[in-house]
């Protein structure tokens, strides 16, 4: 596979559902053995592209590429999808289920009892075989369903919500898998709300808000674009001695004052203004305790990127 070429890439994907619009000239691209994190508020648009990819569902306009090829039904083959409502069977024997469901995703059936067993083995759960998933917890039963969506090694993986039910060991158990997955070759889109794992495994991200994509790049990229000249700075003084040392060229975040003439500020400098002529300004008016530079986490970007975008759409809106 040529690693130039996006593992999957969707262009001005457009979906309408009577008077929704579920996705609004959407384009995303996921490169080869990436972990590209799909995020948004509830209702932005992410479980429409996975439909639109897994072909439950058709867009409207816009073209979907795997592997540099136009969508089509046999490429459900390379697809590996653990949806956020989960779809076993509640009175079936575990085992049983899993190696029906490995069949139909094209497995012989001594090849899928030969995997399933290495699988259930590795997770140490070799005595559910015979359980059915009503015995299950929800973390449980989840254990089964990502091992059966990746039993069949698809190249591309669909993961929504895959954390949903489990506690921080298993939480990190399935981290470690998809990352060894990647490594393995296989590239994978993860759909999720929690931006703590999104920082810790994912190169890439798309974040969709009200139908549109409203941010995309590499998680270092964007995080280093939205930290940029930010520092936060503890100092004792006098606040308007402090506002008034340096004029013009920067703005002030956030003031908290922790004792009296005691302060930690969030200061955000204009790219013209120098670094050391700042610091000098302010070492002449007040004694600086610390000062660090910012780096803001996914989450902070998330709830700032939606926040504006909300109120821009509504701007518009009321206009």
């Amino acid at each position: 596979m040529n690693e130039s070429v996006p593992v999957f890439e969707a262009r001005n994907i457009v979906k309408r559902y009577a008077n929704h619009t579920a996705l609004d000239d959407v384009s995303i691209s996921v490169p080869a053995q990436s972990i590209f994190g799909l995020l948004g508020p509830n209702g932005a648009g992410k479980t429409s592209l996975i439909r639109i990819i897994n072909q439950i569902t058709a867009p409207d306009s816009g073209e979907v590429f795997i592997n540099g090829e136009p969508l089509k039904r046999e490429h459900i083959e390379v697809i590996g999808y653990l949806p956020e409502e989960r779809g076993l069977y509640k009175k079936m024997k575990i085992g049983e289920q899993a190696i029906y469901l490995a069949q139909l995703k094209g497995m012989s059936k001594p090849e899928a009892k030969s995997e399933l067993k290495k699988w259930f083995k590795k997770f140490k759960i070799e005595d559910w075989w015979n359980k059915k998933i009503e015995d299950l917890s929800k973390g449980m039963a989840q254990k089964i369903q990502f091992i059966i969506t990746i039993i069949h090694k698809p190249k591309l993986l669909i993961l929504d919500e895959p954390f949903s039910g489990f506690d921080p060991i298993n939480t990190n158990l399935i981290k470690n898998e998809i990352l060894e997955l990647r490594e393995n070759g296989a590239t994978i889109i993860l759909s999720t709300h929690n931006m703590e794992s999104v920082e810790e495994i994912c190169s890439h991200i798309a974040l969709i808000n009200k139908s549109k994509k409203i941010l995309g790049g590499e998680v270092k990229e964007v995080k280093e674009r939205f930290s940029k000249n930010q520092y936060k700075i503890e100092f004792k003084g006098n606040m308007v001695s402090f506002a008034n040392a340096v004029w013009g060229g920067w703005e002030m975040l956030e003031k908290e004052e922790l004792n009296k003439d005691h302060f930690l500020v969030h200061v955000k400098l204009n790219d013209e203004v120098e670094l050391n002529n700042y610091l000098k300004g302010l070492l002449g008016a007040v004694e600086v305790l610390s000062f660090n530079k910012v780096t803001l986490s996914m989450n902070e970007i998330f709830i700032k990127m939606v926040n504006e975008n909300s109120s821009q759409e509504n701007s518009t809106e009321n206009e």
